[in-house]
């Protein structure tokens, strides 16, 4: 019994880290910063922002107020993050909390907790590549190009579209989804039915990984760049239709229509928005110097995030009334609901849901990042299997890991659906 409250010192955990790397310390302050905004920026703020404005049957909405949720958030995640900033900085092992809990708490929370992460990582990954699955075959369609819908869907996804087409609904999406089950193909008498994009997105950046942390980074930092270009891009150019009076309309209720209800509903809602600046704490041991660059990293990513996502915010409820934002994609229903140029609305429109991609595709690169080296943490530690914890000897990356979590994100995300994945991450 004693050996599951057994504490590992911080020593020890800086003995394990000289002896055992093997990681290449490429990553500087901007890098970290940039993998915190680049897994916190993502499906929280293109699709949650919309039902934290308006609410829904269980919680009312915060209206244009959500800028005070927001603010509310930012300030609660902040003290996890001097947590976080000061603990990476005591012990710069890759494991994050899993690490943390075990110089502290002892071996027994350090595996339950290790393990949190893991699933953690895992379930929200298999969500965003489903949710970016969507979002692409939005981009192919401007183009003109239209994935048959056996290969860009899931088999309950399509079995209810096609209950609610046989109910009489006629909206184009129900349709698309509804003729998988028509046009799919049989193996074994069952319908193959797969989310070909979502398998495929999980499959290349687990390449990436593979090859090496700084080719990630990199990769990290040009979607981190156009990710923030696109949300700048929506900001200059929904602040010249803003109406200031959707922001305090007595009709609509007013900035807070449902008081600090609505405003705490809403905080709790987009914490979503603000998960991922944790996973820069997984990269400590490649850190150049991981005591002043770590903290650093943690700490801006969250101000960039928070500033950003408020600046956003204001301009979303101004160019449209807020009561009409309760929509998955907020933002591209914001441009089509605003008085302007329908050309310019149009490609603006566009831009946004390129947007759409490239944030998921940046908050996939870094879980898939964080959990494998959370893996080879436990490996090290004797509580997974050793082999999880080989480095690749020219790519000096936890290539195991990093395989052995790609598989199973990539098959589960070709598979399952999107409604399931996210009652799991809630």
């Amino acid at each position: 019994m004693s050996r599951l409250f057994l504490r590992k010192s911080v020593q020890d955990c800086e003995n394990d880290l000289a002896e055992r790397s093997g990681l290449r310390r490429s990553l500087g302050k901007w890098h970290l910063t940039a993998l915190g905004v680049g897994a916190t920026i993502g499906a929280g703020i293109f699709a949650t922002t919309g039902t934290a404005i308006v609410g829904d049957p269980l919680r009312p909405g915060a209206g244009p107020a959500i800028v005070i949720s927001f603010l509310i958030t930012a300030i609660t995640c902040g003290f996890a993050a001097l947590c976080y900033a000061e603990f990476a900085a005591m012990v710069p092992i890759s494991g994050s909390a899993y690490t943390y809990a075990y110089a502290s708490l002892g071996e027994f929370v350090a595996w339950i907790i290790g393990w949190d992460l893991i699933v953690e990582y895992a379930v929200g990954n298999i969500g965003v590549a489903i949710g970016w699955s969507g979002y692409f075959r939005e981009l192919l369609s401007h183009f003109g190009i239209s994935l048959p819908a056996w290969l860009a869907t899931d088999y309950r996804s399509a079995r209810l579209a096609a209950e609610a087409v046989a109910g009489g609904a006629t909206d184009p999406v129900s349709q698309y989804l509804a003729s998988a089950t028509t046009t799919a193909p049989q193996i074994f008498g069952f319908n193959f039915i797969a989310n070909l994009p979502a398998f495929l997105v999980v499959a290349a950046i687990t390449t990436v990984l593979v090859i090496g942390i700084r080719e990630s980074a990199n990769s990290n930092n040009a979607m981190v760049i156009l990710k923030i270009a696109v949300i700048l891009f929506f900001v200059a150019v929904g602040s010249t239709l803003i109406r200031p009076e959707n922001w305090n309309n007595p009709a609509t209720g007013g900035f807070a229509p449902n008081g600090f209800a609505g405003i705490s509903a809403g905080a709790a809602i987009i914490f979503f928005s603000y998960i991922g600046f944790d996973a820069t704490s997984t990269a400590a041991e490649e850190a150049h110097d991981p005591g002043r660059d770590m903290p650093f990293g943690i700490i801006m990513s969250l101000i960039v995030c928070t500033v950003l996502y408020i600046v956003l915010s204001l301009v979303m409820t101004g160019i449209a009334p807020w009561q009409l934002l309760g929509t998955p994609e907020p933002m591209v229903t914001a441009l089509a609901l605003a008085d302007g140029s329908p050309r310019l609305l149009s490609i603006s429109r566009f831009i946004v849901s390129l947007g759409a991609v490239v944030a998921m595709s940046s908050v996939l690169l870094v879980f898939q990042l964080g959990q494998p080296r959370i893996f080879m943490s436990m490996a090290r530690d004797g509580l997974l299997p050793p082999f999880l914890a080989r480095v690749h000897p020219r790519f000096k990356t936890p290539y195991v890991a990093t395989i052995i979590t790609g598989l199973f994100v990539a098959t589960f995300a070709a598979f399952a659906n999107i409604a399931e994945v996210v009652d799991l991450t809630n």
